[in-house]
Formats: C-alpha cells, sequence, structure tokens
C-alpha cells in the first residue's frame, strides 16, 4: 500500500517507491506540494486518487548527446514554424490532454491543467510552442527547479511539430545553463533523439547536484 499523504506539505523518500516506482496517494497539486515533489525526483500521474512516482530506472534526456537525425536537421533548416517560449502554457497542457491516435486516454486532468497553470504563473513552469500560419502545430511543457527541467508531455498537430520543440527546448536548456533534463520514462517519440535510462539512486543523485544550480529559463 502506498504511503496516504494528508494536507501537510511532505514526501516520504523516493527510494521508498515500490518496484512499480509509486511512492505514495493522496495530497493535491498546490504550487508547494508539486514543487517539493520535483526537487524530491517524484512526480504525479494520474488523478482519483492522485498518485506520486519516481520510477526505477528513470528516463532522461542528456543534454550534451541529443541526436538529430539528417531528415530532420534537414527540416529544422527550413522550418515553416515560428517558434516561442512561455506564448501559450495552458493551450499546451489542454492540447497535450486531447486524445489521439497513439495517445489513448490521458492522465492531464482539468485538475492537473489548473496546478501546473499556477506553477506557470509563478514563473516555474515552462512551454515552448510552435506556429503555423497563426495555429497552435507543436508544444512542449515541463517544470523547472534549479538547473533541471522535467519535460511533462508534447503534442504535435502538423509534421514535425513536437520533435521542432524538442529541438529547441533543449537549445534552450543548453544556453541557459541547465544540466538535467528528466523525461521520466523513455518513448518511442524521445528514443531517437538520444534519450535513455539510468537507475532511480544515479538520477537523484543528477539530481540533487542539478537543483543546486541557478538558472532561469
Amino acid at each position: 500500500m502506498p504511503v496516504m499523504l494528508s494536507q501537510r506539505v511532505w514526501f516520504p523518500d523516493a527510494n521508498q517507491a515500490d518496484a512499480d516506482g509509486l511512492v505514495a496517494a493522496g495530497g493535491d497539486l498546490s504550487p508547494e506540494r508539486l514543487l517539493l515533489a520535483y526537487r524530491s525526483g517524484i512526480f504525479p500521474w494520474s488523478i482519483n486518487p492522485l498518485t506520486w512516482w519516481s520510477p526505477d530506472p528513470r528516463g532522461i534526456l542528456p543534454l550534451d548527446e541529443l541526436h538529430i537525425s539528417v531528415s530532420l536537421a534537414k527540416f529544422l533548416r527550413r522550418c515553416p514554424y515560428e517558434v516561442t517560449v512561455d506564448q501559450a502554457f495552458q493551450e499546451v497542457m489542454t492540447a497535450c490532454a486531447a486524445p489521439g491516435p497513439k495517445r489513448g486516454g490521458t492522465w492531464i486532468s482539468p485538475e492537473f491543467i489548473k496546478g501546473y497553470t499556477r506553477l506557470h504563473e509563478l514563473g516555474q513552469a515552462h512551454s515552448v510552442e510552435c506556429w503555423q500560419d497563426g495555429k497552435l502545430v507543436g508544444g512542449i511543457y515541463g517544470v523547472a527547479v534549479g538547473g533541471a527541467f522535467a519535460g511533462e508531455s508534447m503534442f504535435h498537430r502538423a509534421d514535425n511539430g513536437s520533435k521542432v520543440v524538442l529541438v529547441k527546448l533543449v537549445e534552450r536548456l543548453r544556453e541557459r545553463g541547465f544540466t538535467l533534463l528528466d523525461i521520466q520514462t523513455v518513448t518511442e517519440a524521445t528514443k531517437p533523439f538520444g534519450a535513455r535510462e539510468i537507475s532511480r539512486a544515479d538520477y537523484l543523485s543528477r539530481l540533487a547536484a542539478a537543483i543546486k544550480v541557478n538558472c532561469i529559463f
């Protein structure tokens, strides 16, 4: 049974997660609890009940090892999209929550959108968007704590839309001195970019070092 959280803002040690990575259940999506979670190597996933996770292994995308295919590099050189930062955070989250052919159901509930939008208003959650003819065609969002960025979800409505924002996110994190890009789990979408799994212990060690770095997204 997972640890049940109360109104007090705290978390068990991430190393106390069960075999599936479940750390705790309950609590809320207040800014204070969300930020403590990310600083502790924990993230929320699902609602009713609200659950908190720290999987082992953990997915990361090494910022200095980004792999861009020849075809994507060619697309980026003639990219038809305008890329912006923090111009449509809630729109990006809503688009990520929408069902799609390869998405099935979603864990991004209205409660999640409300909680992360509040973090965005406080300057802790961010989005990268791409536009075509004034329409949002791709986006990614996540949470910044120190020099660590936790990528939460991304979407696309046009060719390479999610790939473009992921590349632009990595470029921005490099420029701003970030040292860790957490992607939680490696997926078929992130694997071609060089995403890989590391142990929870390794992740927590990297996170502890990263959150000491003062970065501005």
